[in-house]
C-alpha cells in the first residue's frame, strides 16, 4: 500500500492518541459518573480542534522537509478535507445516540462513560476497517465503483427518509438482546452488569454500549468509503477519521441542547454523500481536485445550517 506514513509518523499519532485518551481517562475523569456542562464540552471541542490543526501542521511540516512541498500540500489538504468529511457526517451519529439515551433512560452522569467506551471500541474497529479497505483497493481497483454506487444510494435513501426516526422498540438487535440476556429494569450506578442472587444481569446502560457501537459501525461503513473517495493513502484515511472520533463525545454534548435546531442537517448530509458517490464513480473518466471537494462539503454543510437556523427562526416568529 502506498503511503507517506513512516514508522516516526505512525508512532508520533500513536502517542497522541495514546496521550489523550490517558489524560480523558485518569486526568479528567471520562471513567467516572460525571455530567458534561455546555462550557465544558465547548472546551474540549476547542481542544480537539486545535490538536488536530497542529497535526496537521506538523505532518506537512515533515512532509515538506522529507517528500517535498507539492506531496505536502496534497496530504494536507486531503487530510483536513477527510477529517471535515468524517466531521460532518457525524452530526448523524449525534443524532442517533440522542435518541438512545433517550430510549433508554440514561442518565446526564452516566451517557460520557458510554461514550467513552463507544470511542474506544470505534478507534480499534475503524482501524481494522480501514486497512482492509485499503487492502482491497490495492487488490481489486473495481471496488472503489462498488463503494461509489453504495454511498450514492446511500445518500438518496438518507435525503428519502430524512425526517423518519429508527423504530427503537422494534429494533432486531434489541429484541435478540433482551431475548438472551437476563437485564434488570433499573441502572446500578456505572455497572454494566450486576449480580442478584447469584445471577449475572447486564443493565440497560450495557445495552445502551452495545447499540452504540452498532450505531458506529452502521456509521462507519459510511464514513469511511466517503474518505477512500478523498484518498486511498490509510495514514491519512485512519489519522483523519481518528481525530474526528476522537473529539465526537464533545461534539455530541455540545450539540446535545440544541440538535432539534438543525432540522435541515440530514438533508445536507445526504446531499454530501451523493456528490462523494458521483465523486468515486467518475474517478477514472475525471478526478474531481480536492481543494474543490473540501469546498463543496463546506458550502453544503453552511447552506443546510444556515437553512435549519432560518426555519427555526421563522417558526419561532410564527
Amino acid at each position: 500500500m502506498e503511503t507517506v506514513g513512516s514508522p516516526g509518523l505512525w508512532a508520533g499519532f500513536s502517542a497522541i492518541v495514546v496521550t489523550m485518551l490517558a489524560i480523558d481517562l485518569f486526568v479528567v475523569g471520562g471513567g467516572k459518573a460525571h455530567r458534561v456542562s455546555f462550557k465544558e464540552a465547548a472546551t474540549w471541542s476547542v481542544v480537539w480542534i486545535a490538536i488536530t490543526l497542529a497535526f496537521a501542521g506538523g505532518l506537512w511540516w515533515h512532509l515538506d522537509g522529507t517528500l517535498g512541498r507539492e506531496v505536502a500540500n496534497a496530504r494536507g489538504l486531503e487530510f483536513i478535507t477527510g477529517y471535515l468529511i468524517e466531521k460532518a457526517l457525524a452530526v448523524d451519529n449525534v443524532f442517533i445516540w440522542l435518541m438512545l439515551f433517550g430510549f433508554f433512560a440514561v442518565p446526564l452522569e452516566l451517557q460520557k462513560r458510554v461514550l467513552l467506551y463507544g470511542v474506544l471500541g470505534a478507534i480499534v474497529m475503524r482501524t481494522v476497517m480501514i486497512f482492509a479497505g485499503a487492502w482491497l483497493i490495492t487488490q481489486f481497483h473495481w471496488i472503489l465503483y462498488l463503494f461509489g454506487v453504495f454511498l450514492l444510494l446511500t445518500g438518496v435513501k438518507m435525503y428519502w427518509f430524512a425526517d423518519e426516526k429508527p423504530d427503537l422498540e422494534n429494533s432486531k438487535l434489541v429484541k435478540w438482546l433482551r431475548g438472551h440476556l437476563k437485564i434488570t429494569t433499573e441502572f446500578h450506578g456505572q455497572q454494566f452488569f450486576t449480580w442478584k442472587n447469584g445471577v449475572r444481569y447486564a443493565t440497560p446502560l450495557f445495552l445502551a454500549l452495545v447499540l452504540v457501537e452498532a450505531s458506529d459501525l452502521i456509521f462507519a461503513v459510511d464514513s469511511i468509503p466517503a474518505i477512500f473517495a478523498i484518498t486511498t493513502d490509510p495514514f491519512i484515511v485512519l489519522t483523519s477519521n481518528i481525530f474526528a472520533i476522537l473529539g465526537l463525545r464533545a461534539m455530541y454534548f455540545l450539540l446535545a441542547g440544541v440538535a432539534d435546531r438543525f432540522s435541515l442537517l440530514k438533508y445536507g448530509l445526504a446531499i454530501v454523500l451523493m456528490f462523494i458517490g458521483v465523486k468515486m464513480l467518475l474517478i477514472d473518466l475525471y478526478t474531481i481536485p480536492v481543494g474543490f471537494s473540501l469546498a463543496v462539503v463546506a458550502v453544503i454543510i453552511g447552506a443546510s445550517v444556515w437553512a435549519s437556523l432560518r426555519k427555526e427562526a421563522r417558526a419561532g416568529k410564527g
